[in-house]
């Protein structure tokens, strides 16, 4: 059966929906807009639904997917965007439907902007720390793990670290990060906490977190 994916983006206060909140949103808006999809088979179906990458609570992004698997011969999937969008809360919005043509396995990078706040200005130098710090040859940080004995285990960022660029602005410094997606990936989090540790002198007030594209192994959009 073919599976279908639905291209969304999740914004505003919708960044804050949990990823299991969010499919049962999607499963949900389904039945209420009446397009039916595959379901699992037993004595508690549920909607077969599925999110290739989940977006972190409290992230924006406008390139998020969904697979599925919509039912009946030849069905409309130019009108999806539309009758999903009419029941789906405020903040997810369709882009679109569309046939899956490349395989979840081919999704090598993420492309995200992460904005640094100071609440009394950006420091003096913070960009040109940040960039030194993102270009050393070697970047260990601890994160947990639930594999390791310990709870905790030791990465090194800079492999996973595509490109970094970084613009200090008044109040602000941008993060504009190209980073592994998947097996392993990276999460931009680290990175801040990274900063906070090896550049203190940098360390943000607030962090907000923008995925802005998927990307493939030759650096072009995957969908």
């Amino acid at each position: 059966m073919t599976t279908h994916r639905l291209a969304f983006s999740k914004l505003d206060t919708a960044k804050f929906i949990s990823h299991l909140d969010l499919m049962r949103t999607f499963q949900r808006a389904f039945l209420r807009a009446d397009i039916p999809i595959k379901h699992t088979e037993g004595f508690h179906p549920h909607a077969f639904v599925s999110i290739p990458l989940p977006l972190s609570v409290g992230y924006s992004s406008v390139c998020e997917v969904l697979e599925c698997q919509i039912l009946g011969e030849n069905p409309d999937l130019e009108r999806v965007p539309e009758r999903m969008n009419a029941v789906l809360p405020a903040g997810i919005e369709v882009k679109r439907c569309y046939e899956a043509q490349r395989a979840v396995k081919e999704l090598a990078y993420v492309n995200y902007i992460v904005t640094l706040e100071y609440e009394a200005g950006a420091p003096f130098g913070a960009d040109t720390a940040i960039q030194e710090l993102l270009s050393r040859e070697s970047l260990v940080v601890r994160k947990r793990s639930k594999k390791a004995k310990s709870g905790f285990t030791e990465v090194d960022l800079i492999p996973l670290i595509h490109k970094a660029t970084v613009e200090e602005r008044r109040d602000s410094v941008t993060l504009d990060l190209i980073l592994r997606a998947q097996n392993p990936g990276l999460n931009p989090e680290l990175i801040v906490s990274a900063i906070r540790s090896e550049c203190p002198e940098a360390a943000p007030d607030f962090a907000l977190f923008h995925r802005r594209s998927v990307l493939d192994e030759g650096m072009q959009v995957w969908e």
